[in-house]
């Protein structure tokens, strides 16, 4: 069972990861992981930022050590990470590069499901969706490129192996794309039936059929 942590939230991993480096306030945490482009990896809003600090304050992983104003500007209270803070962050770190964890998408889901749609439809769902990944591919290495420039990789590996993903989706789509239309996928004549006559074939039948019917 994965270990349960204080403060679950990943933009408290991210937070404990600035604070290391010396003591700040909410606002200097924020537009840190902003030049280091977190922002594109996870929302940073003030509200939800300020509840993470206040949690990890909570919990011992950061401590308040100083609380000032400066004219008519809000007070703003500067935070260190404490030694069980550091801890956790190495700790946290080092389950998320090593330990593979199951997280389904949304895309998964449909996936799942598809046979409920024709398989016109299904191919014509799957090319928009490809056109979009493709738009979005080039837009991060666009992206990327630039980012390059500014920071270096080991704040960029993150986007980098995000790219990837895409692109190895996008490879696969055009795989299941080019079956549909080259009519070589398993059983598509039987799913055509399916969604032209409404009878479900009697070997799929028994497959729906078998999770209700087993103890």
């Amino acid at each position: 069972m994965a270990e349960r942590r204080p403060v679950s939230n990943l933009l408290a991993l991210a937070v404990l990861t600035v604070a290391v480096q010396r003591p700040m306030h909410p606002y200097e945490m924020a537009s840190i992981l902003r030049a280091r482009g977190k922002d594109q990896d996870m929302p940073i809003k003030w509200g939800t930022l300020y509840t993470v600090v206040r949690n990890l304050d909570k919990h011992g992983l950061l401590e308040a050590v100083e609380s000032g104003r400066q004219g008519a500007r809000p007070e703003r209270t500067v935070y260190r990470v404490t030694e069980a803070g550091r801890r956790e962050a190495e700790d946290w770190t080092r389950a998320l590069l090593s330990t593979p964890k199951r997280e389904p998408s949304s895309f998964e889901a449909g996936l799942s499901v598809m046979g409920g749609l024709a398989p016109d439809e299904v191919t014509k769902l799957l090319r928009s969706r490809l056109g979009s990944l493709e738009e979005r591919i080039e837009a991060d290495r666009r992206a990327l490129e630039e980012h390059r420039d500014e920071l270096p990789r080991l704040f960029l590996v993150e986007s980098e192996y995000a790219l990837a993903m895409l692109e190895a989706q996008a490879g696969w789509v055009r795989s299941l794309l080019a079956e549909l239309a080259e009519g070589t996928f398993p059983g598509l004549d039987a799913w055509r039936d399916f969604h032209r006559t409404g009878r479900m074939p009697p070997g799929l039948a028994e497959l729906a059929e078998r999770g209700a019917t087993e103890e």
